[in-house]
């Protein structure tokens, strides 16, 4: 049966389930074999076609801006104390940066934000103009987008709810697994076997033989 067909499949019997009070993810569970987590770094941004969520964005940025809650130059030192950065990390999704600033951000916040994953990255997060084009570009962007990272030898993600329609999520479900499959060092060989589940079900098996 192929992938698709399979996907179909899950979800259908997925949402079967006890329905919650509360939209649930879908996570896409990939786990890995063949795979030494030491060799190969995975941390990749993938543009899925269907929007999961809005992501709750700050800028560190030269002058306020309109829409997005910024963190300027003279704000920085507010954040001397680890608890107020703790704070601040604890309360946004996603954080981006002017390529002015970078070193400063880096400094001042690097401590705290690398170990999270949310330091601005030159992959996506880093603006030279912040013109509201660009930034309007930049959230829509980052709001389509899924990080990958492995950690260890089973890769979970979010790449739905389980109110969107089906066809939505296997398209992002594909997109992603498509992605990750060009990064591992053997393709198709690295991966034991696929999982989906929503947050509150068990995950359910998906044969890639």
């Amino acid at each position: 049966m192929e992938l698709e067909e399979q996907l179909k499949k899950t979800l259908e019997e997925l949402k079967k389930e006890k329905p919650r009070k509360f939209s649930q993810s879908v996570d896409l569970i990939v786990n890995l074999q063949k795979f030494d987590i030491k060799k190969s770094q995975i941390n990749i941004f993938v543009q899925v076609p269907h929007k999961i969520k809005d992501k709750k964005i700050a800028a560190f940025l030269e002058t306020k801006h309109k829409f997005l809650e910024t963190i300027t130059r003279n704000d920085f030192k507010k954040y001397s104390d680890k608890k107020e950065i703790k704070k601040l990390i604890g309360n946004y999704d996603f954080f981006v940066a002017q390529a002015s600033l970078m070193p400063s951000v880096a400094t001042s916040f690097g401590r705290v934000l690398g170990p999270t994953g949310k330091m601005p990255s030159p992959q996506l997060g880093i603006v030279m103009n912040p013109d509201d084009k660009s930034m309007n570009e930049l959230v829509d962007k980052i709001n389509h987008s899924i990080r990958i990272r492995a950690k260890e030898a089973s890769i979970k993600t979010v790449v739905g709810k389980d109110n969107m329609k089906n066809e939505d999520i296997i398209e992002n479900i594909l997109t992603v697994y498509n992605a990750l499959l060009k990064v591992l060092p053997k393709g198709n060989d690295n991966v034991k076997n696929v999982e989906i589940k929503f947050t509150m079900t068990k995950p359910i098996k998906i044969n890639l033989k």
